[in-house]
């Protein structure tokens, strides 16, 4: 998902996803004061822990909250994707496009029946679940091991991109509410869980139910991403094509999108 932005339907609903929208922004009309450095973080989080209570927020969220800490990882690998400035081929060759296609084209012949039954509901083909899967968590190898709390509420707090992240925040404690995460859940720099790594926003917008770690649950919920965001059943998903708009919303980095759409064709081409 977006680094700095990814986007499920069991979890989420029209209504529900216009409360938290109007949850969120009322947190965000008030938040806390940002920071550069782990300095302020302490009585930023007691600040924003104040509104929070006051947008409705409940004691365990807020206790949740209270648990984190500044995390100077996050800080630097946000401050680090150098990656993303790389041509097409040379982010593939990093990113190990051609094991990712390898892999891909196997699993899809192993999981058939569930890729199957995931195109006929949401219209999305295996090639570009795949992809997804493959690149972020390397088939769910690599999922990360940072708090998820603290990644997030420490990216809330600096300023570079405060208003996203508070959003998000408020999202992870309706997660901790519905006993979805927890305190001492763990996932990747952002804040992303899972086998395709939702950011908790995503989660609640588009988790079709059950566990992220769970891939069928993951692959079923990157589908009902992609069709929120405009996927359409048969229509090719390539720079240009109806479907590369959904692939454009899962990550804003255009090496990541164009890199996406490749192995995905390549993946259902075999």
């Amino acid at each position: 998902m977006i680094k700095g932005g990814f986007g499920k339907g069991g979890i989420g609903t029209s209504v529900a996803a216009a409360a938290l929208a109007a949850f969120c922004a009322a947190g965000t009309a008030q938040a806390a004061q940002c920071g550069n450095g782990p300095g302020g973080f302490e009585a930023w989080k007691r600040d924003f822990a104040e509104e929070a209570r006051a947008n409705g927020v409940s004691a365990n969220a807020i206790a949740a909250l209270m648990t984190t800490s500044y995390n100077t990882a996050t800080i630097s690998a946000d401050r680090g994707q150098k990656s993303f400035r790389l041509s097409l081929d040379q982010f593939l060759a990093k990113r190990g496009g051609p094991t990712i296609v390898a892999r891909g084209r196997a699993l899809k012949r192993t999981h058939a029946a569930l890729f199957a039954s995931i195109e006929d509901r949401y219209g999305v083909p295996p090639g570009p679940l795949l992809a997804i899967w493959g690149m972020e968590t390397g088939f769910g190898a690599v999922r990360g091991n940072q708090n998820t709390l603290s990644a997030v509420a420490t990216l809330a707090y600096d300023c570079r991109r405060s208003a996203f992240f508070t959003d998000q925040l408020y999202a992870a404690l309706k997660l901790v509410d519905r006993g979805i995460i927890t305190a001492s859940t763990r996932g990747s720099m952002h804040g992303e869980l899972g086998h395709t790594q939702f950011l908790p926003k995503a989660i609640l917008n588009y988790g079709t139910g059950g566990s992220l770690e769970n891939a069928s649950v993951a692959l079923t919920s990157t589908a009902n991403f992609l069709k929120g965001h405009g996927w359409r059943a048969g229509a090719g998903y390539q720079p240009g094509e109806a479907n590369f708009g959904a692939l454009q919303a899962w990550n804003a980095a255009s090496v990541y999108q164009r890199a996406l759409a490749l192995l995905g064709r390549q993946i259902d081409g075999e």
